[in-house]
């Protein structure tokens, strides 16, 4: 492994040595000149009155969502008590060896093979569902939670709180949607190792539905979006944000080589990590994870329990001004798009970013993941960031340090002010979950980038370690320098895989209600066996 370190890190120097050479204001000169056609492209806003305008990228993600709701016969509340027996493991023999191998069920598994006539191996996948779950999370749990709630309730007001939770309602039945088809149509090589993701389900599914060269033209676009994705909002954004946290914390000069000196460290500690592959950015997110979330979720449940009687209040100001815009300019629909669109963008719903890391999972019926993924967007939306809503809403009746309808730029300051108010110097532990966030997210969006590579450029060891190279140089400039036109192309190719994916896998989705009614009947098969396993010892007994 230091060999491998050394030999990474030999090779960023010289490019680390062209970015100090080059100028915040020229690179991002640069990039506004070659790229602001495409941002402008993806982020276009269609008017519907002199008042508020919609993102179509936004119109996209929400008619995708709710469309799968409905397909699917609203999963994302009739599969919620499923997913969690799913999580604690209660189907693993199944996932594993097959309905049909361990209660006799006729059903075929994969490929239409018989399994009681061949020998079983267990299931394809390199992680639990637990795991591939915690990897998901860590790349959109993050600064969307902790600043960007704030920066939707400073334009959008309270009510933003309501459309948010809707969005990550709906975006439940859309992970659940393309989680399925990446189990369903992911690659295993001979080593054990899985390629998943849009990028096949896109190729291989529209194959089979007569549409190859179609499938073809949207997976090659799906992967070259995923690769910038991953350099820029994935990689480079959570950086900067990062470094930016800490030079606050230690209160050290912007103007220094801090920024340099947090990227390199940061490098090296992501370079550990994702040398190991998805194996390995498995076992950490699922430790990072649930630590800091859970102790962001508890601090948020001490300020709400110290303000329980304004809890009420709270819930009766995001009510009224989901439904009346109060005091919002825009009105009720501008307060609508600023809760949907936090909502969309935080969990990433339709994006098929998770998609990757959920095709890794060890299981045999592909919708069992498809059913653990939705509860990604509840954690994320649902819980989480009406967590963060409700604090500040609470801690701003009597603090009055955000003022509804005027926008702000700095949401982390904001949430921090708000915690602070309760638990003094808590902006210090919400820095270091910052810092823990964004290093999770870039582990896990450097998978989600390395999927996309190896599609374009195919599967070898220095195949690997050229886009290795690149993500870890990435993420020393992005720690280095100050971000403007380069983050806005980044968003702008994370939110334009939208558009293939969800073309894809509204095609696809006869398929993923064959494999939903094939895994219900494969837990209906252990079910009843275990069901006249009991009846048959009670009359024995």
């Amino acid at each position: 492994m230091k060999k491998y370190l050394l030999s990474i890190f030999t090779l960023i120097l010289p490019l680390l040595n062209f970015a100090q050479q080059t100028t915040s204001e020229k690179i991002d000169v640069i990039f506004k000149d070659y790229t602001g056609w495409f941002v402008d492209a993806i982020f276009y806003e269609i008017p519907f009155s002199e008042t508020y305008q919609i993102p179509w990228v936004l119109i996209v993600l929400v008619g995708g969502a709710l469309f799968f709701t409905i397909y699917f016969k609203f999963i994302n509340v009739t599969g919620f008590r499923m997913a969690i027996k799913v999580v604690k493991g209660e189907y693993e023999d199944i996932e594993k060896h097959g309905a049909d191998t361990l209660y006799g069920d006729s059903t075929p598994n994969e490929g239409e093979d018989i399994i009681e006539t061949i020998k079983d191996e267990g299931a394809d996948g390199e992680v639990s569902h637990f795991q591939a779950l915690t990897a998901a999370l860590s790349a959109t749990v993050g600064l969307g939670n902790i600043a960007g709630v704030a920066v939707a309730l400073s334009i959008g007001g309270p009510g933003a709180t309501f459309w948010m939770i809707v969005a990550g309602l709906l975006g439940m039945a859309s992970k659940f949607a393309e989680c399925t088809l990446g189990v369903k149509y992911r690659d295993v090589g001979e080593d054990g190792t899985v390629y998943g993701g849009p990028m096949y389900y896109l190729t291989k599914g529209l194959r089979s539905k007569g549409m190859g060269g179609f499938g073809k033209v949207l997976a090659v676009l799906f992967a070259i979006f995923v690769i910038g994705g991953s350099f820029g909002g994935g990689n480079m954004f959570q950086a900067n944000q990062a470094a930016a946290q800490f030079v606050k914390l230690f209160e050290l000069d912007p103007a220094s080589n801090a920024g340099l000196y947090f990227g390199l460290v940061m490098a090296a500690l992501v370079a550990i990590v994702i040398i190991g592959g998805i194996k390995r950015i498995a076992k950490v997110t699922e430790k990072v994870v649930p630590f800091m979330a859970g102790i962001y979720v508890l601090a948020s449940l001490i300020i709400l329990g110290a303000n329980f009687t304004l809890i009420d209040d709270a819930f009766a100001l995001i009510y009224e001004g989901a439904f009346s815009g109060l005091g919002i300019a825009g009105g009720l629909v501008g307060v609508m798009i600023q809760g949907i669109r936090r909502g969309a963008f935080s969990n990433e719903a339709g994006v098929g970013s998770a998609a990757i890391a959920h095709s890794a999972v060890r299981t045999k019926y592909p919708a069992s993941e498809g059913i653990v993924a939705l509860l990604e967007p509840f954690v994320d939306t649902v819980v989480i960031c009406t967590m963060t809503a409700l604090v500040i809403v609470i801690t701003n009746f009597d603090g009055g340090f955000m003022e509804y309808g005027v926008e702000i730029t700095e949401g982390v300051e904001i949430t921090a002010t708000a915690f602070d108010t309760v638990i003094p110097h808590f902006s210090v532990v919400l820095t270091i979950a910052v810092i823990l966030f964004a290093f999770s997210t870039m582990i896990s969006w450097s998978y989600y980038g390395m999927q996309g590579w190896v599609f374009l450029f195919g599967k070898g060891k220095i195949t690997d370690l050229v886009y290795k190279i690149l993500f870890l140089f990435f993420v020393v400039v992005g720690a280095s320098i100050s971000l403007g036109a380069v983050i806005n192309f980044s968003d702008a190719m994370i939110f334009a895989m939208v558009v293939p994916n969800i073309i894809g896998v509204i095609i696809l989705s006869p398929i993923i209600k064959k494999e939903l009614s094939r895994y219900y009947k494969a837990i209906s098969v252990k079910d009843d066996a275990i069901e006249d396993g009991a009846e048959d010892l009670n009359e024995i007994l």
